[in-house]
């Protein structure tokens, strides 16, 4: 009886723990939350997914910056044109990485959005965001 027990509870444990792996196998976060982000102009929020460097294309102008520098270049963009909403128009993913090309919607202008995350020490982050007027 005492074999069956501890047999039992160390069944109750493996597929618990298998249960824990699996929950927790997935990433942090996903492009879905910086979708969010982006849908409310949140640069907070969304420089939380940042790598150590992200590349910004904007108005035909790109270049790569750090997470503090890119931060603030968005917060500018954002506040400068005044973000009314982002629709996803495409997504994907390929070993692990992700990307959308959505449509963000300010104020003055539309433009056609493009975002890529990969993956970075089991997380996904941030790498490059690409705004193109319409």
């Amino acid at each position: 009886m005492k074999n069956y027990v501890i047999k039992i509870l160390l069944s109750v444990l493996m597929v618990g723990g298998f249960a824990f792996n699996y929950s927790n196998s997935g990433y942090p976060y996903s492009i879905e939350d910086v979708v969010t982000a982006m849908n409310t102009g949140n640069v907070n929020q969304l420089s939380n997914y940042f790598d150590k460097v992200v590349e910004i294309t904007l108005h035909d102008k790109s270049n790569t910056y750090s997470r503090s520098q890119a931060e603030i270049i968005l917060k500018d963009f954002f506040h400068s044109y005044g973000v009314k909403a982002f629709r996803i128009v495409h997504k994907g993913s390929n070993s692990g990485s992700e990307f959308c090309i959505g449509n963000l919607q300010t104020k003055y202008a539309a433009f056609r959005t493009t975002i890529f995350m990969k993956t970075r020490s089991r997380k996904q982050v941030l790498q490059e965001i690409r705004f193109e007027e319409n």
